[in-house]
Order: C-alpha cells, then structure tokens, then sequence
C-alpha cells in the first residue's frame, strides 16, 4: 500500500509537471516579440505578478517557514527564473524612449522590497514553524486569489460574444488540472494555505471548460482558427499564474 508521503511526493511531481507547462505557455509570445524585435501592444504586468507570486511562494517553502514543502520550492523556484527570463526578453525589446522599461524596474525592485518585508517579520515575529507559516500562508492566498480575477475578464467575453476564440481548451484544462492536482497533494498532508489557493484556482478552470462546452459550436470556425495563434498569445500571459501554486 502506497504510503501518504509517497502519495503526496507523487501528486506534487504531477503539479510540478502541470505547473511548468503553465509556465512555458508564453513562450509564442515571446517568440513574436523576438520576430518583431519589439513588445508592441503585450503587457509585463501578467509576468511582474507571477515573479511575486512565485518568490513569495518559494519562501512559504522554505524549512525555515513550512517544512517538507521541497516540491513547492522546486516549481516555484522554476517559474521564478523562467519569469525573469520573460522579463528580460520584455525589457530588451521595450523602447528605449518610454516608460516601460522604467515601470519594470520600479516593480521589480518594489517586489524584492515587498519580500525582503515579509521574509523579515516573518523571521523576526515568530520563533517557531505554525506561526510563520500562518503569516505567509495568508498573504499568499491574499496574492494568488488577486491574481484568478484576471481570467473573468475573459470568461464575460466568452459569454457576450458566444465564442471561445479567446479561450483556449489547452490552457483551460490544465489550469483546471493543475488546481485539482495541487488540491490533491494539500489534502494528503493538509496544508490550509496549498488548499486554499489551489482550491480558488479550480473554480475559474471549471467554469472555463464549462462555458467551452457551451459556446465551442457557436464559434466561427474560421475565426477560431484565424485567431487560435493570438488567443493563446493572450491568455498565456492572463491565465498562467493564477495557475500556478502556487503551490
């Protein structure tokens, strides 16, 4: 009989696996920004709200906060680097004359301030384990939660428009995959905040799949396929992280 550790280690290799094809699905959009050696109209914040998701995460993680959390800290850490790399790509190719390059960099430095914040009351406050997990857990979920409104701008335009062009199955089903999974790991070895957040997370993909189900045929099928490239250009930035755990 397999054992609750090994059931536990097993589901959160899964997650991992979900959780960097998340990752990775901007990666179109960052090959157009490449092509046109330019970022045009695509937006940094969806990757400047997933770099803080990611690093407040990792800290969750950490033995020092929430022991035997190994397999959050590995995805984390890996959608932490592959964020900075997006950014980076995002601030190569910003004009040199504007204010991205310069909103970037303003909110990457207040990010690692924000952390820097926590991850001092955090050590300083509490002395043992619960606590600090309790304190960082909750500002987790407070983040994580924030960043699922982004998806229901979509899903309103699914329903005004009875089409799905704008939503791609792929990314729908495995935001919706990666939540039961990470849910599945956070109820072997309960862990509240994993629970919480990846709880909140399968709601918006299960709406999502639901309203593909319902408008899928009332899409013009030249129009799904027209637009099938800049859909997932879209949503990859949007859907991405409210996917990740994070765990």
């Amino acid at each position: 009989m397999v054992s609750a550790t090994v059931a536990r280690n097993i589901a959160g290799i899964f997650g991992n696996i979900i959780s960097l094809f998340l990752f990775l699905s901007p990666i179109p959009t960052f090959i157009t920004i490449y092509k046109m050696k330019k970022v045009e109209e695509y937006k940094a914040d969806p990757y400047l709200a997933t770099v803080l998701n990611c690093a407040l995460w990792v800290f969750y993680g950490l033995p020092i906060v929430h022991p035997d959390s190994l397999l959050v800290i590995t995805i984390n850490v890996t959608g932490l680097a592959i964020e900075l790399f997006y950014l980076s790509v995002f601030f190569y190719f910003s004009p040199t004359q504007g204010k991205v390059k310069v909103k970037v960099g303003i909110w990457l430095i207040g990010e690692m301030v924000f952390v820097g914040i926590v991850a001092t009351c955090t050590l300083l406050l509490f002395n043992t384990h619960n606590p600090r997990s309790t304190f960082v857990g909750i500002i987790c979920v407070i983040f994580i939660s924030i960043m699922y409104i982004a998806p229901l701008t979509i899903m309103s335009k699914v329903i005004k428009t009875k089409s799905v062009k704008y939503m791609p199955f792929s990314l729908s089903l495995a935001n919706f995959m990666n939540g039961v999974i990470w849910v599945i790991y956070a109820l072997i070895k309960f862990d509240l905040f994993i629970l919480i957040g990846n709880g909140l997370g399968t709601i918006p993909g299960a709406v999502q799949l639901i309203l593909y189900a319902c408008y899928y045929k009332t899409t013009p099928k030249d129009e799904e396929e027209e637009n099938l490239s800049k859909a997932n250009l879209q949503l990859s930035g949007n859907e991405e992280h409210a996917k990740r755990v994070s765990a």
